[in-house]
């Protein structure tokens, strides 16, 4: 079966292992201009020269309504896009395929940042630097703001916008593109029957609810050409009954490879609030293997996964084809070159500034 540390290639992209960093929201823009700072750099150059084979950016919103807080990313303007380039050169210089998620947080904007407030919670108010949320229908998301339900003219503004923040990524050097349709946030909300009540061709049947990320997946295909590949994060449970489920995560999988999409990045939950997850060490894995065996696609899995036996046994035994790491690599941003290491892997990406702390065997 397939190693851990087997390359993998994608359209025209030829990723050096399957560890792979997860996009992990940061809020860290302190002057809320969208514009990456410094800590981005720093954070993932270090997840690059640690080993990862892919380095996804934090969820980044492709409109100022759509970022989560005001301390977001984005890639709306030109000048985001250009203080995204140096990030980008540096993680490839490590050897890294450096990956942009893109986003948009529906009726789950305009929130107070997960650090820096402990003292607020929920939507911040307009008056205090927030704004108006859009979701497929004008249902909140616990005690959060209710959203304006978008018409068909603003989801059409919202195809626009991914595309333009796809050929933005692709110009300052992205060489993979992720859609977030996971975690309860716009693309999410479209396909839950839980998030959208919509009685026109955007609501109800299962293909009328795959309309806007359908619709996405072909436009962003568009403007970033044949060679780049087309991630899509899907949350492959709403933990609920009657919400969106792992089969229905394969259809619209297999749908989304027709318009253009490559390889399916599964978590799972987000879509409301008050569920129980069972969490225990690779909880999500069988939505992965799920999604993989159903739809015949090439997917990642996440979540709770913390050890190198562990994230082989994922790959090699075919439930994925790759896993994220998220939380573990934030505490040892080497986690691949330790792997490699403990999985007795040969590898030839260590750091040459690192190669004293080489294990040696």
């Amino acid at each position: 079966m397939t190693s851990l540390f087997d390359p993998i290639t994608l359209r025209g992209v030829t990723v050096r292992n399957r560890i792979w960093t997860s996009p992990m929201c940061q809020y860290s823009v302190l002057d809320e201009s969208g514009v990456p700072q410094t800590w981005q750099l720093v954070h993932l150059g270090s997840l690059a020269a640690g080993g990862s084979g892919i380095v996804f950016t934090e969820a980044t919103a492709v409109n100022p309504e759509g970022r989560i807080s005001p301390r977001d990313t984005g890639i709306w303007t030109d000048e985001q896009a250009e203080a995204w380039r140096p990030i980008v050169a540096f993680v490839a210089d490590q050897g890294a395929i450096p990956g942009i998620q893109l986003g948009h947080a529906g009726r789950k904007a305009s929130t107070w940042p997960a650090w820096g407030f402990e003292d607020r919670h929920g939507s911040v108010p307009v008056e205090e630097g927030g704004w108006a949320a859009v979701a497929p229908s004008a249902v909140a998301f616990g005690d959060l703001a209710v959203p304006a339900e978008l018409d068909l003219a603003g989801i059409d503004a919202i195809v626009d916008d991914f595309r333009s923040a796809a050929r933005r990524s692709v110009d300052v050097g992205f060489r993979i593109l992720e859609l977030h349709a996971a975690h309860g946030y716009l693309l999410h909300q479209f396909l839950s029957p839980i998030a959208n009540h919509r009685t026109d061709e955007y609501g109800g049947s299962l293909e009328n609810r795959a309309r806007l990320l359908l619709r996405i997946v072909s436009a962003v295909r568009d403007a970033i050409g044949d060679e780049v590949p087309l991630f899509v994060r899907f949350s492959g449970s709403d933990w609920t009954p009657g919400g969106w489920d792992e089969q229905q995560t394969a259809t619209v999988a297999a749908w989304a490879q027709e318009a253009g999409a490559d390889f399916f990045d599964i978590s799972s939950g987000g879509i409301q609030t008050g569920v129980r997850i069972p969490l225990e060490p690779g909880y999500q894995v069988p939505f992965a293997e799920h999604v993989r065996r159903s739809a015949e696609v090439d997917v990642s899995a996440v979540g709770l996964i913390t050890t190198p036996q562990q994230a082989a046994d994922i790959v090699e035994n075919g439930s994925a084809d790759a896993v994220m790491l998220a939380r573990e690599l934030l505490r040892d941003p080497h986690f691949p070159l330790r792997a490699a290491h403990e999985l007795g892997a040969t590898i030839d990406y260590w750091p040459p500034q690192y190669l004293r702390a080489r294990w040696r065997s």
